[in-house]
């Protein structure tokens, strides 16, 4: 049997906490944690070491951008998954810059968020079907 990969959720918005850890769940995927602190982001994915990192890139005291540059410079090797109600260039860019994997627009979450687990997880880059054309290249 294949293992679960684990991830771990950090969005400061409750209900996506909630839409985000039932589809992962029926993806089967594991979520070991789910955070809604960026202070507490760095600590529990280097303790859990979870094989993905879902973080969402405006959370009130850090933000997603800043949390993937400490996980790197902390030696995390967890691939990031950005999620984002923004629809420009410059946060995927940013994003992307950064360490992350994936960005996936909230607003399509429901369809994307799955794709770019299974992408990440074989070393691919993922990004919402509206970014594409956005984005620097990559």
């Amino acid at each position: 049997m294949k293992k679960k990969p684990s991830i771990l959720l950090a969005d400061d918005n409750a209900a996506i906490l909630d839409v985000v850890s039932r589809l992962l769940r029926n993806h089967q995927c594991n979520v070991v944690a789910r955070i809604n602190d960026g202070a507490d982001v760095v600590r529990e994915s280097l303790r859990l070491r979870p094989d993905i990192v879902v973080l969402d890139i405006s959370m009130d005291a850090l933000n997603g951008i800043d949390l993937a540059r400490e996980l790197s410079l902390c030696g995390s090797s967890s691939k990031v998954i950005f999620l984002s109600v923004h629809e420009d260039s410059d946060f995927v860019n940013a994003a992307m810059g950064a360490g992350g994997s994936a960005y996936v627009v909230k607003s399509r979450v429901a369809t994307d968020l799955c794709s770019a687990v299974d992408a990440v997880l074989n070393d691919k880059r993922f990004l919402s079907p509206t970014m594409l054309y956005q984005a620097k290249r990559l």
